[in-house]
């Protein structure tokens, strides 16, 4: 009776634990990414820099990350899951602390380029495991705990490089983020790895089983494209707001990176949550539940934020603290429909290829636009190319309603299942 009891308890501790290490380590993650964000302007003024050039520190990781996915995703199809994200993970915190030897910008450009390759390998893979971890209606809320890292990660690092970089120089915060990155890959090495598809419920249709079938699943497109225009979107905001608050609207840094990070962690953790119970919520009483909720938080968020951007005053704090609401809102139910879209043993290829996708046509080419417009123009007036990406993703997702996969109302039982 003991015995039963305790396996058991191991059943229902197991996928809670894991998900409770993989999602810490997502937030180093993205901790690591908007740190640079909020020190730019300091790196900016030591290396004489443009605004194209500043740009271009971003565009150049996103665009090794991107073209890394690809080659992991099918790896990690393959062979095991673990052991590539603790690779990766002890890769990218090494690279890290790099920063200690970077004193001009070009080191810095390489240091952050191969950053960005060690943090495709647990992107890409990350979410597979998650997804194997929990029943098919039960993938939005859970996904809304796993992506909490985006905002809460993005907010840290904003608020970890203000307050550090502007006490101790840009590069000491890049050393406080690397830390929590080697321990957190250790770690994983004492998760078990859960089968593939044990949650499973849809039928392996050919669209949803190779990766020929891939280029013709229509669902996973559509959730794909959406994402890419809100990742244009979200990107360029993440990149440039601080700077726009602290050059436009009269904020010190500091005090930019306080206020921008805060909204991002308070709308990031309620949004996240929200947007992932309500896609489940509406999952068995509507076709195509998560790109609808998706369409409707995009559509919504347009005109805050266009308030946000170009009216000063006591509105413009609301406007960007509701705007990014209804931005952050749809990333669990849109990561669902990614996850929900493909078969077990096709995932991480389907997210691999969606990363590439998203990154390509979206936060790889919107902030050097954005910065080639404030360049020529204001940084006033690049904020319209994320309200313009927010409305054509919009228009996507309600497009894509009807190519959802009918998702099954009931899932298997749960269970521990080691690899």
């Amino acid at each position: 009776m003991l015995r039963f009891r305790s396996t058991v308890s191991s059943r229902k501790l197991y996928p809670r634990t894991a998900l409770v290490v993989l999602t810490a380590l997502n937030l180093v993650n993205y901790i690591d990414r908007s740190v640079l964000f909020a020190v730019q302007p300091l790196v900016q003024k030591e290396f004489a820099l443009s605004y194209s050039q500043v740009a271009l520190l971003t565009s150049a990781f996103l665009a090794f990350y991107m073209v890394a996915a690809p080659l992991v995703g099918p790896l990690a199809d393959r062979y095991s899951r673990k052991l590539i994200i603790v690779l990766g993970g002890i890769f990218w915190s090494a690279l890290t602390l790099m920063t200690a030897i970077t004193h001009n910008y070009w080191e810095l450009l390489v240091r952050h380029t191969l950053v960005g390759v060690g943090e495709a390998t647990f992107v890409t893979i990350a979410p597979t495991f998650v997804a194997d971890l929990f029943p098919e209606n039960k993938r939005g809320r859970i996904f809304g705990i796993f992506y909490l890292a985006i905002p809460v990660g993005t907010a840290a690092g904003y608020l970890l490089g203000g307050k550090l970089g502007a006490h101790y120089g840009w590069r000491f915060p890049f050393y406080v983020a690397a830390v929590p990155g080697f321990l957190l890959a250790v770690a994983m090495l004492f998760i078990p790895e859960p089968e593939r598809g044990h949650f499973d419920s849809l039928k392996e249709t050919p669209d949803r089983r190779s990766l020929r079938g891939l280029m013709h699943n229509p669902a996973f497109w559509s959730a794909t494209l959406g994402m890419a225009a809100m990742s244009f979107a979200l990107g360029g905001l993440q990149v440039w707001m601080p700077t726009f608050l602290s050059r436009s609207r009269g904020y010190t840094l500091e005090a930019a990176n306080i206020v921008f990070g805060g909204i991002i962690v308070v709308d990031g953790i309620l949004a996240s949550l929200a947007g992932g119970w309500l896609g489940d919520y509406l999952l068995p009483r509507m076709k195509g539940a998560y790109y609808f909720v998706s369409a409707i938080s995009m559509a919504v968020g347009v005109p805050f934020m266009i308030v946000a951007l170009f009216f000063r005053g006591p509105v413009m704090l609301p406007a960007i603290a509701i705007a990014a609401f209804f931005l952050l809102f749809n990333t669990s139910p849109l990561n669902a429909a990614v996850v929900n879209s493909v078969g077990a043993h096709i995932r991480a290829t389907a997210i691999a290829t969606n990363i590439f996708i998203l990154h390509l046509l979206g936060d790889v080419p919107s902030p050097p636009a954005m910065g080639l417009v404030a360049d020529h123009r204001s940084l006033q007036t690049a904020f319209i190319l994320p309200v313009i990406a927010m409305a054509v993703s919009s228009a996507i997702l309600f497009y894509g309603m009807r190519f959802a996969p009918v998702q099954a109302s009931e899932s298997k039982p749960s269970g521990v299942h080691a690899g």
